[in-house]
C-alpha cells in the first residue's frame, strides 16, 4: 500500500519513474504492455521493486524511455497512481497494514508447509502411508514454492554481516607484482658507503623525478620492473650501485598508496563508481557495494578491464575452499559486472545448511549436495524427491541414491531430504529374567526365541518358566501377544518360535507373579518394624533382624497373628480370619529353645508385650527451703508429695509449708502442703509422677494487692486483717472495679473468690505470700445500671421482699 505523503505531486512523480524502472528491469521476462493494459496488483508491483533500485529519479526516467514509452504513457501512471492512492486513503489501510497482511499469509503457508512435512515424515507403517497419499499436492507444492522464495541464498550472509570487514590492509609489505601509477608514492632509500634517502611521487604523466636526474617514467610497471629502472638511472650518481664490491645499495619501497576508482554495474544491491585503494581486491569492492542482489549471480562475477574480460570470480570457491585465486587486485577504471543468476535451486530438511544453491552447467545433484555440507546423521537418503517446475504446472520426481551423481538439476528445483524412520528393519528386544536384557539383531544364529535367551546368556534362576509374553506387531502394525511356553520351548518339548522383526520377549521373575511377602513385628524392640520373609524364617530371626529385646520386654507372653487363607473354601470360616498363636521365648534366643523355632509364614504380625513388673526409674526435683534440694529417684511404685520431702531431709526452718507450688509439665498443681504433711493420708498427699518439681518458699510477710485499686501495692501481712482491711489500706477500689468477682491467689497455687449470699458476702482467708486480685471493667464500659437493668433490679428486690414478709407472718 502507498504511504500518504505531503509533498504528493513530487512523489508521484517519483513513483512513476520508479515503477516504469521495474518495468525496464523485467523486460527480459515481460515483453512491453499497455499502460492501461496494466493491472493494480501489476502497477504496485512493480513500484515496490522500483523502490529497492537505489537510482534518482532522472536514471530511472531514462531507462523507461529506454523501453519505448512515451510522456503519453507517463501521464496515464499517474493518473493510475492517484487512483489508486484515492482506494487506499478511503479504505483507510496502510502500506505497512499490507505487509503485515502480507507476512501473516506467508507466515500461515509456511507453518502449514512445516506441518505438512512432519507429518510426511512421521509416517512409519502402511496406515500412515494411506493418509500421506490424501495430502493435497497443489497445497504442497504452493508451499514449497514459498520456501523456495525465502529462503537464505548460500553466500548473502558474507556482506550482509556488519561485523565483518574487507578493507585492505595497507600495512603490508610492498606485493612485488603491485603495479605503479600516478599518484603513488615511493621511497628510496640509499645505504652503504653512501647515506641517502628520496622520496618521490608518481606524476600525472607516470614519472617520478629525482635531483640531478631526467625524469623516470614507472607508469603501469611493476614494483620489480620499477625498482630495476630507477636502480640503473640512479647510477648516474651513485656509481656501481646494487653492485657486488661497489659498497652502496638502494631499496625502493612503496609509501602512500593512491586511490582509484572502479564501476559496479549488474545485479548488485548498490551499482555505482567506487573510489578504492589501489591496493583494494574484487572482495573489497563487492562489499562496499553490498554483495550481489537477490538476482545476482555468486558464480560469474566478471572483471572488465580495457573492455575485455579479465578475470571471472566464483565466490563458491571462496566460501567452500577459502580458494583466494581469483580474487585479483583492482585496477582503475575497472568494471565489475554481477550477471544474472541461471540456475538456482532449494535444499531444505536434513542437510546441514538448508539454503538455496547456484549451480553451473554441468553440476549435478551431488554438487549441490556437496554445497550444502552433506546430509545429517538423520537424513533418508534412500531417495530425494524433488519439486520441478514445468513449461505448464509442477512436477515432482524422485532421484534414488544411485542417481544423485548424474542428475542434473533445474532452475527452481526444491530438494527436501527427508528423516529416516524411527524404526528398525532387524531388531528384537528381551525384557526381565534373563541375565542380558536389551536389544538384539536378527541376524544367523539368532531368528528364534530360543536363540534369543541363549544370546541373552539364559535365563536367571528365579524365571518364571511356564508362561512368557511374545509382544509383536502385526501386518496391519496393530499390536499382538504371543502366549508362550519358555520351559517347553527351551527343553525341545514344543517347536521353537521364528522372530520378526520388533518382536520383545518379556520373561517374568517368580516374585514378581505374587504380592511381596512381609512380616511385621513391633513392641519392645529396638528396631520394630516392616521386614521381607524369607522361606524357613523363624521367630528368633526375626527378633534379630529387630535388634534384640528391649529391657522392659516380657518373654513369657509373645503374640504372632496369622492370617487364615484357604484359596479352595467356600465359607467364611465362622467370621474367623485370623489365628492368634501366644509363645514363650528365652531371651537368649537359644536354637534349643521351641519358641525361637517356631517357624514364621509370610504376613504374619508378632507382638512383644511389656513386663508387667517392668518400670523405668523416675526423677523428680524439689528446691527451695529444704536440706537437700535436688534431683531425686522415687523408688515406690506409688510416692507422695511427704515423701519428697522426707527423702529431702526435711524443712528448714525459715521454709513457708504454706505457700509451697509443685509443677507438672510446666503448670502449677495447687496443693496445700501443710494439710499433705499433718495428714499423709489426706487428699492433698498427693502422688508424684515423672518429671514433678516442688518448690517451698521463705516466709513472705507480705501481701500484694493489685487490678482495681487506687493504688496497686505490697502490705505488710497480719494475720487478723480481713480483705477489706487490705483494700481500704490500697485506697479503696476503683470506679470501675468488679466487687462481686474479687479474689485472693495464695502462693501455694490455689485461688479463693469472695462468696455471696443475698445482701451477704464472706470475704476468704488472706494467708502470707498471698496475692488479692480486684477484676475491672474495660475503661471504655460506662459504669453504672442500664434503665433496663435498674426495672430489673428493682423488680427482684421487690419479689425478695414480698417472700420476706410472707415468712415473717408465717413464723
Amino acid at each position: 500500500m502507498l504511504k500518504i505523503l505531503p509533498s504528493f505531486s513530487k512523489k508521484i512523480s517519483l513513483f512513476i519513474g520508479l515503477l516504469f524502472l521495474a518495468i525496464s528491469l523485467n523486460a527480459q521476462q515481460v515483453a512491453k504492455k499497455n499502460v492501461d493494459d496494466l493491472t493494480d496488483a501489476e502497477v504496485e508491483a512493480f513500484f515496490k521493486k522500483a523502490q529497492s533500485s537505489g537510482m534518482s529519479e532522472a536514471q530511472i526516467e531514462k531507462a523507461a524511455k529506454a523501453q519505448g514509452y512515451q510522456p503519453s504513457d507517463i501521464q496515464k501512471m499517474r493518473d493510475r497512481i492517484s487512483k489508486i492512492k484515492s482506494n487506499k486513503e478511503q479504505n483507510g489501510t496502510t502500506e505497512e497494514d499490507e505487509e503485515n497482511d502480507a507476512k501473516d499469509k506467508v507466515g500461515r503457508q509456511t507453518q502449514t508447509t512445516k506441518k505438512l512435512s512432519k507429518e510426511k515424515a512421521g509416517n512409519v507403517d502402511k496406515a500412515e502411508s494411506s493418509t500421506e497419499s490424501q495430502l493435497d499436492e497443489e497445497n504442497i507444492g504452493k508451499t514449497l514454492l514459498i520456501e523456495h522464495a525465502e529462503m537464505e541464498i548460500f553466500g548473502e550472509s558474507l556482506f550482509n554481516n556488519k561485523t565483518l570487514t574487507f578493507e585492505p590492509d595497507l600495512r603490508i609489505a610492498t606485493p612485488k607484482n603491485y603495479v605503479l601509477g600516478p599518484d603513488d608514492e615511493l621511497n628510496i632509500d640509499v645505504f652503504g658507503d653512501v647515506l641517502d634517502n628520496y622520496k618521490v611521487k608518481i606524476s600525472p604523466e607516470g614519472t617520478i623525478k629525482i635531483l640531478n636526474l631526467s625524469p623516470i617514467y614507472v607508469n603501469g610497471l611493476s614494483m620489480d620492473v620499477a625498482t630495476e629502472r630507477i636502480v640503473s638511472r640512479m647510477r648516474q650518481l651513485y656509481q656501481g650501485l646494487n653492485r657486488p664490491g661497489s659498497g652502496s645499495s638502494a631499496v625502493v619501497t612503496l609509501g602512500n598508496v593512491r586511490s582509484i576508482k572502479v564501476t559496479m554495474v549488474g545485479e548488485v544491491k548498490n551499482p555505482g563508481s567506487y573510489t578504492i585503494s589501489s591496493l583494494a581486491t574484487i572482495f573489497n569492492a563487492l562489499y562496499l557495494a553490498g554483495g550481489p542482489n537477490r538476482n545476482g549471480s555468486m558464480r560469474n562475477i566478471k572483471v572488465i578491464r580495457n573492455n575485455k574480460v579479465y578475470r571471472t570470480l566464483d565466490l563458491y570457491d571462496f566460501l567452500l575452499r577459502a580458494d583466494q585465486k581469483d580474487n585479483i587486485q583492482l585496477h582503475d577504471q575497472d568494471v565489475i559486472r554481477i550477471s544474472e543468476y541461471e540456475t538456482r535451486v532449494s535444499v531444505a530438511g536434513e542437510v546441514k545448511r538448508p539454503m538455496m544453491f547456484e549451480v553451473q552447467k554441468g553440476e549435478s545433484l551431488k554438487d549441490v549436495l556437496r554445497f550444502a555440507g552433506g546430509f545429517t546423521e538423520k537424513a533418508y537418503t534412500y531417495t530425494i524427491p524433488v519439486t520441478r517446475n514445468t513449461s505448464r504446472e509442477k512436477k515432482l520426481l524422485n532421484v534414488t541414491q544411485d542417481e544423485v551423481a548424474t542428475f542434473l538439476p533445474n532452475n527452481g528445483d526444491v530438494y527436501k531430504v527427508g528423516a529416516i524412520l524411527n524404526r528398525f528393519e532387524n531388531r528384537v528386544e528381551v525384557l526381565g529374567a534373563v541375565f542380558r536384557p536389551g536389544e538384539y539383531a536378527i541376524e544367523s544364529g539368532l531368528s528364534t526365541v530360543k536363540e534369543l535367551v541363549k544370546k541373552a546368556e539364559g535365563l536367571r534362576e528365579n524365571a518364571f518358566l511356564n508362561r512368557a509374553i511374545l509382544a509383536r506387531k502385526k501386518e496391519n502394525f496393530d499390536p499382538e501377544i504371543v502366549s508362550i511356553d519358555l520351559g517347553k520351548i527351551l527343553r525341545g518339548e514344543i517347536a521353537d518360535i521364528p522372530l520378526q522383526r520388533e518382536d520383545i520377549l518379556t520373561v517374568y521373575f517368580q516374585e514378581e507373579l505374587r504380592e511381596k511377602r512381609k512380616v511385621t513385628i513391633d513392641g519392645q524392640l529396638n528396631k520394630p518394624g516392616i521386614f521381607e520373609y524369607y522361606d524357613g524364617m523363624r521367630l528368633a530371626d526375626l527378633v534379630l533382624l529387630a535388634k534384640g529385646f528391649k529391657e522392659g520386654a516380657s518373654f513369657s507372653k509373645i503374640e504372632v497373628a496369622r492370617r487364615i487363607i484357604d484359596p479352595n473354601s467356600s465359607n467364611d470360616n465362622n467370621g474367623t480370619t485370623v489365628e492368634i498363636f501366644s509363645i514363650p521365648i528365652e531371651g537368649d534366643l537359644k536354637l534349643s529353645d521351641k519358641g525361637s523355632q517356631f517357624v514364621l509364614m509370610p504376613f504374619d504380625k508378632v507382638s512383644i508385650k511389656s513386663s508387667p513388673t517392668f518400670e523405668k526409674q523416675r526423677n523428680i526435683f524439689i528446691t527451695g527451703q529444704v536440706n537437700f534440694p535436688g534431683s531425686y529417684t522415687l523408688g515406690k511404685t506409688r510416692s507422695k508429695v511427704s515423701d519428697l520431702i522426707e527423702l529431702a531431709g526435711g524443712l528448714r526452718t525459715d521454709n513457708y509449708i504454706g505457700g509451697a507450688k509443685l509443677f507438672r509439665d510446666s503448670t502449677t498443681v495447687g496443693v496445700d502442703l501443710v494439710a499433705a504433711l499433718k495428714n499423709p493420708n489426706s487428699e492433698e498427699n498427693i502422688n508424684l509422677v515423672e518429671g514433678d518439681s516442688l518448690y517451698v518458699p521463705r516466709i513472705n510477710e507480705t501481701i500484694k494487692v493489685t487490678g482495681g485499686v487506687q493504688n496497686n501495692v505490697y502490705l505488710s501481712y497480719n494475720k487478723s486483717k480481713s480483705v477489706r482491711n487490705y483494700l481500704s489500706e490500697a485506697g479503696g477500689v476503683t470506679d470501675l472495679a468488679i466487687k462481686k468477682e474479687i479474689y485472693v491467689k495464695n502462693q501455694n497455687g490455689k485461688s479463693a473468690q469472695v462468696k455471696r449470699f443475698l445482701f451477704f458476702k464472706s470475704y476468704p482467708k488472706v494467708y502470707a505470700g498471698a496475692e488479692i486480685v480486684v477484676p475491672e471493667y474495660p475503661k471504655d464500659k460506662k459504669k453504672g445500671l442500664t434503665t433496663g437493668e435498674a426495672i430489673g433490679l428493682a423488680s427482684s428486690l421487690t419479689s425478695v421482699s414480698i417472700a420476706i414478709i410472707s415468712l415473717i407472718r408465717i413464723l
